[in-house]
Order: C-alpha cells, then sequence, then structure tokens
C-alpha cells in the first residue's frame, strides 16, 4: 500500500474523459437507440399510427373476401395474387409496429392478419404446385389451344 493520498479529481476527470469517447474507442457497448432518433415506444401519435396500422391491414384482409373478379388463372390469377401479399405484408409491417409499442391487442389483430394472408396465400399456390388434390394452372387456356 502507498502512503500516499489518491487525488479523486485526477481519477474521476480520466473516467470523465474515456466516457466521452465514442463507444468503440472505449471498449463499450453501443448504444440501445441511435443518438437523435425518437425511441421507438415515445412519440405523441406513435400509438395511433400504429392503430391505423393494424385497422388497414384489418379492413384488407376482410374485403378481400369479396373480391369480385374471377383468380382461377392468368393475370387476373397475377393481381389476386399481389393482394394477397399486401394482406402479408399490412399484417406483418403492424405486427412489428404493434410489438414496438407494446400494444397486446393490436398486436394479436395483426397476427390474425398475417396469418389470414398466408391461409389465403397457400389456397392460392399449394393446388398449383402439386400439393393439393385437384391440380390447379397458373396461365388460362386460351381458345387457340383449345382447338
Amino acid at each position: 500500500m502507498t502512503d500516499q493520498p489518491r487525488d479523486w479529481d485526477k481519477e474521476l476527470a480520466a473516467i470523465d474523459r474515456v466516457m466521452a469517447r465514442s463507444p468503440e474507442k472505449a471498449g463499450g457497448a453501443l448504444p440501445a437507440e441511435a443518438p437523435g432518433r425518437v425511441p421507438a415506444a415515445a412519440g405523441r401519435f406513435g400509438a395511433l399510427g400504429t392503430w391505423l396500422r393494424v385497422l388497414l391491414g384489418a379492413a384488407l384482409a376482410i374485403g378481400i373476401t369479396q373480391w369480385p373478379y374471377p383468380s382461377a388463372c392468368g393475370v387476373n390469377l397475377m393481381v389476386y395474387g399481389t393482394t394477397i401479399m399486401l394482406v402479408i405484408v399490412a399484417g406483418t409491417w403492424s405486427a412489428l409496429s404493434s410489438w414496438r409499442r407494446h400494444l397486446g391487442l393490436a398486436h394479436l389483430i395483426s397476427l390474425a392478419v398475417l396469418f389470414w394472408g398466408l391461409v389465403l396465400a397457400a389456397r392460392e399456390v399449394l393446388p398449383r404446385v402439386g400439393y393439393a388434390r385437384d391440380a390447379r394452372t397458373w396461365v388460362c387456356a386460351t381458345s387457340l389451344e383449345s382447338r
């Protein structure tokens, strides 16, 4: 042991200099949020925006059940498939937003929208790849091919 007293001001100043350096140089962990960025749970209208996403996804998931056009094959099938992909994207988008904001009911609804989109996609894809009993085609037969 040394008999000289410690200079606490000097030691604390050294600690302050190390803390002032960037986390990479100091060997510490990176901060949880990037500087200047609003945390996900904060924000004035964060929960409202999340609920709007959830309601948009739910409306799309319900509305697709009333699809007015034939979607058996061809271009109509591709448009219907694109709409199904929008349901899946809306469910994923709202699920991520509701997860970040800790909104339980919104998250459950979002997961239901996502699941419904996956069910609709499976209903269209599986018969066309040979997995289902009744096979369907991607492309419609034209009148010239049927002669």
